[in-house]
């Protein structure tokens, strides 16, 4: 599996589209094996899920996003979480795999 967040300050940020970052977290056997942040193309419609699908991306964690982009990431076989909490990657990874993320409303309205 491998997840995407978008970060701000090395936490999730609820400006998805508009982020400088993003965590990409491999995870196997329900365990962290490699964490890197990179740096993502200018933010167009339709560019992020491609570009996180050409990545291996298969769930993202985000704050908030338009429901047209999350239409865009199911597409690309990826599965998104919205209303996250703004902590760090590995911290909602692992209560991802723990079954305690808690998430609340989507805090994109577009």
């Amino acid at each position: 599996m491998k997840f995407a967040i978008p970060l701000a300050n090395g936490k999730l940020t609820a400006h998805f589209g508009h982020c400088q970052e993003f965590a990409l977290v491999d995870v196997e056997g329900n365990q962290i094996k490699k964490k890197e942040v990179v740096v993502p193309p200018p933010h167009e419609p339709g560019v992020l899920p491609k570009w996180l699908h050409d990545l291996g991306v298969n769930i993202v964690i985000a704050g908030g996003m338009g429901q047209r982009a999350i239409g865009l990431f199911e597409e690309n076989g990826i599965k998104v979480l919205t209303g996250a909490p703004a902590f760090e990657p590995e911290a909602l990874i692992k209560s991802y795999l723990n079954n305690t993320l808690e998430t609340g409303s989507n805090v994109c309205d577009h």
